[in-house]
């Protein structure tokens, strides 16, 4: 579903990551390791087509990935049912119902996304990766402000997404309990320039 090789990727003009190289199927999840700062959510973002890669390969289906950032990607002034509905009607999906089931926010569809505690915004901006019908989702540290119960959750719907034949690739640094290999994106830091022969 997804093949990346050699692939190189920068930060304000400088790269982080080089060489980076590796391949998820149907049913897979791969979780992404390394220390603050180490590139996980530039690879993220250059793997979900939202910035140009260096160098390197990135083959996948066009419109294959679903990519959650840090922020929740809400409009405030929407309830949650009116946010699920709107991206819905974005990738063309029809049905919000499983979405609210999934992360328990049924009860709260009423509710504008404003009135809602972190928490329950982030459950709500998870619980829009179920209306995209993408097979990929590429999530960056998915489950800040998430209690105990509600990381089970999203570990919940991760699995039945696999199981439906989809894809996952997660930076992380919490147990999410799924039987996935982990990638450690320190090996690929990338050299930095010698800059003292500048000098």
């Amino acid at each position: 579903m997804l093949s990346v090789r050699d692939l190189t990727v920068a930060r304000g003009g400088l790269p982080v990551l080089e060489k980076v190289t590796f391949e998820l199927g149907a049913g897979q999840a791969l979780i992404l390791r390394g220390p603050n700062g180490s590139g996980k959510t530039t690879l993220l973002r250059t793997i979900a087509g939202l910035q140009a890669p260096v160098a390197g390969n990135i083959a996948v289906e066009s419109d294959a990935i679903a990519y959650g950032a840090h922020a929740d990607g809400l409009k405030a002034t929407l309830t949650v049912a009116e946010n699920l509905e709107f991206w819905a009607g974005i990738y063309g999906t029809d049905g919000i119902s499983d979405a609210l089931r999934a992360f328990d926010i049924e009860r709260l569809r009423d509710r504008p996304a404003q009135n809602l505690s972190a928490g329950q915004k982030r459950r709500l901006g998870l619980a829009r990766l179920l209306v995209t019908g993408r097979p990929i989702w590429a999530l960056d540290e998915p489950t800040v402000s998430l209690d105990a119960a509600s990381v089970a959750m999203f570990a919940d719907a991760v699995r039945v997404h696999l199981g439906q034949g989809g894809a996952a690739l997660i930076a992380t640094h919490i147990d999410l309990g799924l039987d996935t290999d982990v990638l450690d994106v320190s090996q690929f830091r990338a050299k930095l320039p010698d800059l003292s022969e500048a000098f």
